[in-house]
């Protein structure tokens, strides 16, 4: 049975056997579905003719040859042509893309925001980005930016797909609607979503205003990390990541596209919804992901491993263990280890850090480091828990201990994060965060077997 939804009378699919809110589990999956019974070709992709007129179209993330190939079949409305027109150059004034430096800018050093406060100015996904660093080049597809949204208006008629990138949304506060060419996803805090490069989509607003992260990833696309020898179960099971059912809009009306391609954005004027795909198949797909299932694994007798257990999902770079990208979850666990300094240790590391509070309070930094707000660590910069945090765990008792209420990420990259004009100059920057480690104490002492 098909089913409007609202706002745009969207016909969606029925929800499948074995699932809930019309998507469908599993990630990487060869999914099928048709929001009109027979609507789906069988046994083959592209057909003389297909069903209710439909045009076929074919999508592909991946290069033809690439192994396994990343494609999905669309069978639409009106071929993807029908919704490109000629195009005019735009001003998206505070979306960058790399390389994007500042002479004016420092961006070597440790760095904190507040969160990022809203206006009173109408802001839609599009004009409410606001990009915070760019690494890499998107030219040459590898790297990646970090932003935060501001959305308070929905984009009734316009529609947006980046062909530079896909993206990795992180909602902090509000509720947003994705209504994407392959169907609807439905987010809000604690999930995640993942939007495929060329995907099109139009941003809703189902409760605002809405606020939260962006990862802009330019290279291979995110996949599940090996786990080695954790083995089959634990962190982010497959499972768990949803991709939406099909659903379409069959609505004449005027509409704008906008495209962003090398870090340029560009507009198109249509005359109908391009939300026109009755049914589809294939492994090309977003997805939305609850963080609240993600299982973390980590040391149950001493010392602290290495943030890299907690990874999410990853993108490789093509350096075997050097990821162009990886999203680290730190959300509640138990810490067990006897005879160790808990928190994070002091490092530097080669890796740059973009991390983010969804909500609670992080172990390493009890002051400062407030949901909505974001710090950056760049490349080989030294970091690591304030004196209290310090004190602390240094002194506390060794029992079983449940980290609670917290939920932070990191954005982390093999290259070195730009800092934007916006982000020197106009986010919220906590100017004393380089402060909070200046009463660190000496605490040497050279007699033998002191502790």
């Amino acid at each position: 049975m098909n089913r409007p939804t609202d706002p745009h009378h969207l016909t969606q699919a029925a929800t499948p056997v074995g699932t809930h809110s019309g998507y469908m589990p599993g990630f990487g999956n060869d999914f099928e579905t048709e929001a009109l019974p027979d609507a789906l070709p069988q046994g083959m992709n592209s057909p003389q003719k297909c069903n209710y007129g439909l045009y076929g179209e074919q999508l592909s993330g991946t290069a033809f040859t690439a192994n396994p190939p990343e494609r999905t079949w669309c069978y639409r409305i009106r071929p993807s042509v029908k919704h490109s027109h000629r195009y005019e150059k735009i001003n998206v004034p505070y979306w960058k893309s790399a390389p994007c430096v500042d002479p004016d800018v420092i961006s070597l050093g440790q760095y904190r925001w507040s969160p990022v406060p809203h206006s009173d100015e109408g802001l839609t996904w599009l004009t409410g980005m606001r990009t915070m660093t760019t690494a890499g080049d998107v030219n040459t597809q590898v790297g990646m930016a970090s932003h935060i949204y501001l959305v308070t208006e929905t984009m009734e008629n316009d529609y947006f797909f980046s062909a530079d990138s896909e993206l990795l949304v992180v909602p902090q506060e509000g509720r947003l609607r994705f209504a994407t060419e392959l169907g609807i996803i439905d987010l809000e805090p604690k999930e995640i979503a993942i939007l495929p490069r060329g995907l099109l989509y139009r941003v809703e607003v189902l409760e605002g205003p809405a606020r939260g992260f962006v990862c802009e990833n330019y290279g291979q696309k995110f996949e599940l990390p090996g786990r080695g020898p954790i083995g089959a179960n634990c962190m982010a099971n497959p499972r768990d990541f949803k991709a939406p059912v099909a659903a379409f809009e069959d609505r004449e009306v005027s509409s704008t596209v906008t495209i962003k391609w090398c870090g340029q954005f560009h507009k198109t004027q249509i005359g109908q919804s391009p939300l026109d795909v009755v049914a589809w198949h294939g492994n090309y797909a977003p997805y939305k992901y609850d963080l609240r299932n993600y299982c973390p694994v980590g040391a149950i007798l001493f010392d602290h491993p290495d943030p890299s257990i907690f990874t999410v999902l990853t993108a490789p770079s093509g350096q075997p263990g050097t990821a162009n990208i990886d999203f680290v979850l730190f959300r509640e666990r138990w810490m067990v280890m006897e005879d160790t300094f808990r928190p994070p240790w002091y490092h530097k590391n080669i890796m740059s850090e973009m991390m983010g509070n969804i909500y609670g309070q992080y172990d390493a930094k009890p002051q400062g480091f407030v949901p909505g707000g974001m710090s950056l660590h760049n490349m080989m910069i030294p970091h690591g828990p304030d004196k209290e945090a310090f004190e602390k765990a240094s002194n506390s008792n060794l029992g079983p201990d449940k980290l609670d209420n917290t939920m932070s990420f990191m954005f982390e990259t093999r290259f070195p994060q730009h800092l934007t004009a916006f982000a020197a100059n106009e986010a919220p920057l906590q100017d004393d965060y380089i402060d909070c480690w200046t009463d660190i104490e000496k605490k040497f002492d050279g007699t033998p077997g002191k502790k």
